[in-house]
């Protein structure tokens, strides 16, 4: 994987957020992924905390399958860190698209209704339709994936919840990005 990366060629980071770092990839056989780091906290060891939310990521996006959900491809285990191993989505994020206007491709409001009606469709989808709900906790736009047709990939699922059909409720501390968590649920 670090080759794949690189060796961590800073040229390559896609993103960094409160969960990781996420690389460019290009695998042996010229496959283009990106791959998930776990950021770890003043130079310490993998804590518990951060591997409950790489298992959490790997089992929920492993039972789904959803073209505006971002699909995992594998996660390595035999680096300093665990590494989560995804689909390459080429256009960025939904919040640079939004904050870094860009006069050749304007955007429209048909396409930001067709963007938040793909994202609700995904989120339709992991509510209701997958075997078990799961509940995302931290959408917001730098979640938010862009292909090269620019459809939407929902990701980022570390602080996910799966919920048994026979539970009645989820109690759990609350979780995410302030200002993007439902009212109810804060």
């Amino acid at each position: 994987m670090e080759k794949a990366m690189d060796y961590y060629n800073e040229n390559r980071i896609l993103g960094q957020g409160g969960q990781g770092t996420v690389c460019k990839g290009i695998l042996t056989d010229g496959i283009i992924v990106a791959i998930k780091d776990t950021k770890l906290m003043d130079g310490k060891k993998f804590d518990a905390k951060k591997a409950d939310q790489f298992i959490n990521e790997v089992i929920i996006l492993s039972q789904v399958n959803h073209r505006n959900v971002v699909k995992l491809l594998g996660c390595c285990l035999e680096a300093d860190v665990p590494l989560l191993v995804y689909a390459f989505i080429s256009n960025g994020t939904l919040y640079d698209l939004i904050q870094c206007r860009n006069e050749d491709f304007p955007l429209t409001w048909e396409m930001r209704l067709w963007i938040a009606s793909d994202i609700a469709n995904a989120l339709f989808y992991l509510h209701s339709a997958a075997s078990q709900p799961i509940y995302h906790r931290d959408i917001k736009s730098s979640n938010i994936l862009l292909d090269a047709r620019y459809g939407e990939k929902v990701s980022d699922f570390g602080i996910s919840r799966s919920v048994a059909l026979e539970q009645t409720h989820l109690t759990t501390r609350v979780q995410g990005t302030f200002g993007y968590m439902d009212p109810e649920y804060f």
